[in-house]
């Protein structure tokens, strides 16, 4: 394991814009008392390669959740963590040996590069805007494509990273949809409070699964547990006004989170959390190192998604930003292609598409054809006009 996180440092060690994650968030993915997909039949292996001078020149990880399918779908396991020299035959047989393995467990497809988890957090092959990562977002080498391109993996569905300048106006069009929505009766607004943390989880699980469910073939609830440990364990940079919900007659019908951008500095940190680096971490945060921020996650119930309430809930995050004008930007991260409603709400607050991720598919079975992700979705024009 200890080889496992370090060759990333020694890759990118002339890179200024990789971010090294913290060691402990990436062994608790393969962790069964961290991640409960290994206590309920998941499965995970990861391998090194290692060259005839016993160096370390790749990584690469293969997960498998153990449930069945179903129906049509097609079964699928996932390949994460990789990181390699630019090497094709190296890359290959990183590949080789994962995708072998996970074919020995009856899998069809193999997506990559995924964690083995919620996709809020290293998903995603990052193949245009190579700038400094927001916190859990994949940083890559430029040549990586190339290596999963070239062993036959396909796109399966693209990943836009938007980035919203807060020192500029928001266009005035949008303020006034949102305005109207906040004024109309029975919705409410209100930000997470740690002293209710229970209900505001539970109301975000209740939004999220209904959310959800129709954009995921192999759709995994969420549960109030994981999200109360994730919340926990972001506990010392989360900002309780920048997780808003939206009520109607009282029920939850959407919620929006946004948390302060902590690569900033954790970038300063290698990855360790010792009692040093706590220190440090305290000391940047306390002098404002923190000048950005990161939309991790949203919902909207399926009945209100053309209310208007996503831009309700912006209203009330241009209240709190104006109040904090320490944060210059929010980095919008991610939005599938496969999502043209979300991208369409993107363009009209003003953002600016600034990063791309790839992720891909490798078909196991070809007698399966290759499909794109939820393809239906694709013939929105903003879809096209995005992801052309």
């Amino acid at each position: 394991m200890e080889d496992f996180l370090e060759f990333p440092r020694t890759l990118y060690s002339h890179d200024p814009n990789w971010v090294p994650p913290m060691d402990d968030e990436i062994k608790g993915v393969f962790d069964p008392s961290t991640n409960r997909l290994l206590n309920e039949g998941g499965q995970s292996v990861k391998w090194l390669a290692i060259d005839e001078s016993k160096r370390v020149v790749g990584r690469i990880a293969a997960f498998f959740d153990g449930k069945d399918a179903g129906g049509n779908s097609v079964l699928s396991g996932g390949i994460g963590f990789f990181e390699c020299i630019d090497d094709r035959k190296v890359a290959h047989e990183l590949f080789d040996i994962a995708v072998d393995w996970l074919k020995s467990k009856g899998v069809q497809a193999v997506d990559a590069p995924v964690n083995f988890g919620e996709n809020n957090a290293y998903w995603g092959l990052l193949v245009e805007g190579f700038t400094l990562p927001a916190y859990g977002m994949n940083y890559h080498m430029p040549y990586y494509r190339e290596l999963f391109e070239s062993y036959g993996f396909k796109l399966y569905f693209k990943q836009f990273s938007y980035r919203l300048d807060m020192t500029k106006e928001f266009p005035e069009r949008f303020w006034k949809i949102a305005k109207w929505v906040c004024s109309k009766p029975h919705y409410t607004f209100k930000h997470f409070e740690w002293s209710q943390a229970d209900k505001f989880i539970n109301d975000m699980v209740e939004v999220y699964n209904q959310a959800w469910a129709d954009f995921k073939e192999d759709f995994t609830p969420l549960s109030p547990k994981d999200v109360r440990n994730n919340m926990e364990k972001a506990k010392a940079v989360i900002d309780k006004e920048m997780v808003w919900f939206a009520y109607f007659k009282d029920e939850p019908i959407a919620f929006y989170i946004m948390f302060p951008d902590a690569n900033q500095i954790l970038r300063h940190l290698n990855g360790k959390m010792n009692l040093w680096n706590k220190l440090k971490f305290l000391y940047y945060k306390k002098t404002g190192a923190i000048t950005r921020a990161r939309a991790q996650a949203a919902g909207v119930v399926p009945r209100f998604q053309n209310s208007g309430v996503e831009s309700g809930i912006f209203w009330q995050l241009k209240h709190v930003m104006d109040r904090k004008p320490r944060y210059k930007e929010v980095e919008l991260s991610w939005v599938g292609d496969f999502n043209p409603r979300m991208l369409s709400i993107y363009e009209a607050v003003g953002a600016e598409h600034y990063k791309t991720h790839h992720t891909y598919r490798y078909m196991i079975d070809q007698s399966i054809p290759f499909e794109r992700y939820m393809p239906e979705k694709l013939d929105s024009s903003i879809a096209r006009k995005v992801i052309k």
